[in-house]
Parts: C-alpha cells; structure tokens; sequence
C-alpha cells in the first residue's frame, strides 16, 4: 500500500455507562428507584474505534463519518491519538449517535442506540475524503447506516479505491441485494462466526461462492483467534492483493488460523474486535502478509482486552513485542518491529 493514507468511515459515538446497585428489570412502577452512580461517558463507535487503533499505531488514518456539534470534545480525543477528522460530517441539528446502557446486580443490563447525526452518514462524499487526502490505500467501511455503507463500497467501486468491508451488527439491517452489493470487490472482507452465517443466509452464497468475489476473507473467532481465507481476487491483476497472499496457501478457499493471543484476565471485552481489525489493517498497510497482519491484529486485540471501554487501551511498543513474541515467535515479533517507531 506504500505511503498512501487509509480512511476510515462508519459510526461515530459516545457511550453512556450507568451502574445500579440493584436488579435492572422485574420491577413494578411503584418501587423505589434505586440507587445509581453518576452515568460514565466514552468515546465510541466503529469508525471512531478502528481510527484510535490505526493513530495510536502511527497510519494516521482519515475519518469519514458524521457527528453532532457536541462532537468537539470526541475529536480533540482522535486528534491528540493522530486520527484526522476534517472531513468528518458536522450536523446543524443532530447530536453525536449515542449508546446507553444500564448495569445491575447479576449481570442484569439493558442498553439503547440513539442514532442522532449518523442519519446524515449518507451524505459523507468519498470524493471529499480523496480531494483532502489524495489517493486512498485502503477504504475501511465498517458499521454504519446501510444506506452509508453501500454508498461508500459502491463509491470504492467507481472511483478504483481498494476497501476493507466490516459491516458487523448492522449487517442485520440488510436484504440480499443490499448485502451482495456492500461485500462484492472487497480487498477485505471482516465478519465473526456470527455475522459468517449471516452474510451466507443473506447473501444466498456458499463461502466459496463469497471468496470468489474478494480478496480475503478474515473471520475473528474470539478466544480462539482469526481464520483467514483466501479468495479469487486474491492475485487478480488490479486487485492490488499480491498473489498467494497466504504462507501455505496457493489455491482460492485456503485457510490459515491464527490462534489469539492468551489474555489471563479481561478486564472488558468490548473493545477487541475493532483493535484487531486497526492491527491487521496497520500490518497489511506496512506490506507483512495477512497472516503476520492477524498477529498483530490479535496483540493488538489483547492489549485492549487490559482495559475498561473501546478507546481506553494504550500501545507500547515493548509489551506488544512481547505479546507477539511469546504467541507467535521471535520472527514474528522481528519482522514487526521496523513498523513501530510510532510507539514509545
């Protein structure tokens, strides 16, 4: 991908913690309302989440979202971590999206989304994004508004800019059509076991008839890591993915598993995958292969795991040294080491 920038497009969010001390549901209107601490705020969503990731390992990727006139606080948090947010959507009547969620004893928990400015995703212009960046490596377009994500893939499309899909939970908000035309070119395509099945059942394709229509495919299977397969495009002139993008892997549908990096004791799991997908993409972008990519994607992922919310988790360079090394090997972690001058 040489020097050129990545940009990154979806949910831009905060989110809004309460903890009672007390069962959330089962009770009736005329109980006393319980005690509660004062609600904790963090910065969150897909696309904010992959930028952090990216900025703190040095990509200084640019965001392409869409958030309200309280998002000033949000951005200076990017800024300060080396995301450019100039072309993120300022809306004149919408607040930044919001989560909230509600905890109580024994694991009881409810939760909401306010969507708010990221109605307005679809009308973010990749145009806009390229005339400020130039031309674009990668296109990450993660979990957003349907209509902003099938705007940004076929946009990838029109104007050659490679992309990365990560469609996630909203991949549900889809039909079939909507769901063939977001996935089909991508240089990568991100899903867990979960949204696998679902993208099959949506899609009415079989896996291979999937890999046919992108480059990689990387499924996150959780505590037990990343399965990466290979798909036609992988090799195709014009794709810009090399051919046999996969140590041991020459023929389309071949699959390597990289096992996830041991974390003893996880503090929230809430931030994982988005950290894995800023160290993959962070590793393909340095030109280390996908395999060595999910490695770092999976140390990243661990070091997340250390750490209370989704933009919390800090980078330092020997630790994650460490991380890979012990996982994966001394080759692994010297192989890496050129590409994190950015991390003290």
């Amino acid at each position: 991908m040489g020097r050129r920038p990545l940009a990154v497009s979806g949910t831009l969010a905060t989110s809004h913690l309460t903890e009672f001390r007390g069962h959330v549901g089962g009770r009736t209107p005329a109980a006393p309302p319980l005690p509660a601490e004062e609600p904790e705020v963090r910065w969150d969503g897909a696309a904010g989440n992959l930028a952090y990731g990216l900025g703190l390992l040095g990509l200084g990727p640019a965001l392409a979202g869409a958030a309200g006139a309280d998002f000033e606080p949000y951005r200076r948090h990017l800024k300060s971590h080396g995301v450019d947010t100039g072309a993120v959507r300022i809306s004149a009547t919408l607040p930044t999206a919001r989560f909230t969620g509600t905890r109580g004893r024994c694991r009881s928990r409810i939760t909401g989304f306010h969507p708010g400015a990221a109605a307005e995703s679809r009308h973010v212009d990749l145009g806009s994004v390229l005339a400020r960046t130039g031309r674009l490596a990668l296109m990450a377009v993660t979990a957003d508004e349907p209509a902003a994500m099938l705007r940004h893939t076929a946009d990838c499309r029109r104007l050659g800019v490679p992309f990365a899909a990560a469609p996630g939970r909203q991949l549900a908000l889809l039909d079939g059509a909507e769901a063939r035309r977001l996935v089909d070119g991508a240089r990568w395509l991100f899903t867990d076991e979960r949204e696998s099945a679902l993208l099959r059942e949506l899609t009415g394709w079989t896996a291979e008839e999937l890999l046919r229509r992108v480059g990689c495919w990387v499924t996150t299977r959780g505590r037990d890591g990343a399965r990466l397969r290979l798909g036609r495009r992988g090799g195709v002139p014009g794709s810009g993915v090399p051919a046999s993008p996969l140590s041991g892997c020459r023929v389309p549908g071949s699959a390597v598993d990289v096992p996830a990096v041991p974390v003893p004791g996880v503090v929230d799991p809430a931030g994982a995958g988005d950290a894995f997908r800023a160290g993959f993409l962070a590793g393909a972008a340095w030109g280390v292969g996908p395999e060595r990519a999910a490695q770092l994607g999976c140390a990243v992922a661990a070091a997340a795991l250390d750490y209370a919310g989704t933009q919390e988790y800090r980078l330092y360079r020997e630790p994650l040294l460490i991380r890979v090394r012990e996982a994966y090997g001394t080759a692994a972690a010297a192989q890496l080491l050129p590409f994190l001058g950015a991390l003290t």
